[in-house]
């Protein structure tokens, strides 16, 4: 180590500190290193596992087939009329180049039906051996888990952007305004309170049929009419807070009201905590003709913002009484540019704690829901599944193995992601 690098102090700003009590705990570091490789793991799923060769040189042409199966996905390219019905597995290669593990999740070798990874199996060399087993149909264990590993980042990183969504706005609100706070003039607040009515019946009431045949069909035509009716009411809440600023003028009319905003949000976080989430989604399943993955991320999503909430309603109510605060509001600021632009950008470090531990607990309700074969379609690999298989013969130990060993880590290091985030932003410790 150079003098200049002895000499050099160290950083004394909140994240340089944090950095530093971060790295005080090696299974936190550890953790964050697994987190890293899963990430890794579930982004280029598709070049780790797959029958299809990353580059092959099939009758005189040169193709590159899984990136020509992301094209296909996305509407750039069409596949060419010559590879439609090739067999990936043996088909006759000039020169080829395949993925380390040669099989996708959902490719059949009925050769090594229920294939032990400790046991002989029938392939052609070790290269096409199934190193985690294969199941009943001879579908690649270590291939489903990779590509298992994409549908776990899914579940946590969508499901806790939906909830870090509602968690912050609503926590902050509720922090920020507490109960004597948010005003708004009678006017405002009769006209709104009369037209949501309105806004509810011609949005959501007289679409229930349309509404109703969509989610029977598909989460996705639910999304859309979901969408439509949701601008609708935005539309529709929009004229009452037009009218409203004609009528402001008028003394009693335009007299501010106060809304306690703050008993309502917290009262809405105890009711939703009631209600068990595994529950809500197989009741949502069980009206739903083709419930997809994405449906269980909305959920999950929309059903766990309560802990994101509490925790930067906490914060808010610090933050809102410190100088830089006062000193915006001294100039002029309204309260939602303050709250929006300075408060909750000060008050998101408790966010990324409940976030660690909120993508391990949303894992771990996709597996329990795909055990019980609930919410993901046939096509769909996910660990729960595949941890299903075990029930069905009871002597494929890797199937009880593996995925269970999968889950088990996961959820761990987000754990310990999170109790080492913990620790580092503990102020009592910062040295």
């Amino acid at each position: 180590m150079s003098q200049e690098q002895k000499n050099k102090k160290p950083d004394q700003s909140y994240w340089g500190i944090v950095k530093r009590q971060f790295k005080k705990n090696r299974l936190a570091v550890w953790s964050l290193r697994v987190v890293y490789l899963i990430f890794f793991v579930g982004i280029f799923a598709d070049f780790l596992a797959n029958e299809k060769p990353l580059y092959c040189k099939l009758e005189g042409k040169t193709h590159f087939p899984v990136l020509l199966d992301y094209g296909v996905s996305m509407g750039l390219v069409k596949m060419p009329p010559e590879l439609l019905n090739v067999d990936w597995v043996k088909a006759d290669y000039e020169s080829v180049l395949r993925a380390p593990i040669p099989y996708s999740p959902l490719t059949q070798d009925f050769d090594n039906a229920f294939a032990s990874p400790t046991k002989k199996q029938d392939v052609t060399s070790w290269r096409f051996r199934h190193l985690l087993g294969s199941d009943q149909l001879g579908r690649d264990l270590l291939s489903g888990l990779i590509h298992g590993t994409r549908i776990a980042m899914l579940v946590g990183i969508v499901s806790m952007s939906i909830a870090s969504f509602f968690g912050i706005l609503l926590g902050a609100i509720a922090g920020y305004f507490g109960d004597n706070r948010l005003q708004v003039s009678r006017v405002t607040l009769l006209l709104n309170v009369v037209f949501v009515f309105f806004g509810w019946f011609y949005a959501f009431e007289a679409r229930t049929y349309i509404m109703s045949d969509a989610l029977s069909d598909s989460f996705g035509s639910f999304s859309f009419q979901f969408l439509i009716s949701l601008l609708l009411f935005l539309a529709i809440m929009f004229i009452p807070n037009l009218i409203a600023m004609l009528f402001k003028g008028i003394s009693f009319l335009g007299k501010p009201v106060t809304i306690p905003i703050d008993i309502i949000i917290s009262r809405a976080i105890e009711i939703l905590n009631s209600i068990p989430i595994l529950l809500l989604i197989l009741s949502v399943c069980a009206v739903v003709k083709k419930p997809s993955i994405m449906l269980i991320m909305v959920i999950i999503g929309l059903t766990g913002w309560t802990g994101i909430a509490s925790y930067i309603r906490a914060e808010l109510l610090k933050v809102r009484s410190l100088e830089y605060i006062e000193a915006a509001q001294s100039l002029g600021f309204s309260e939602w540019r303050i709250m929006l632009r300075h408060a909750i950008p000060n008050s998101l470090t408790s966010v990324l704690i409940t976030v660690a531990f909120g993508v391990a607990s949303a894992i771990l309700t996709e597996s329990s829901l795909s055990f019980l074969g609930i919410g993901v379609q046939a096509d769909v690999v996910t660990w729960g599944k595949l941890l299903n298989e075990a029930r069905s013969e009871v002597s494929s130990w890797w199937f009880a193995v593996f995925p269970g060993l999968a889950i088990f880590v996961t959820v761990t290091v987000f754990n310990l992601l999170g109790e080492g985030l913990t620790d580092a932003m503990d102020p009592r410790l910062k040295q």
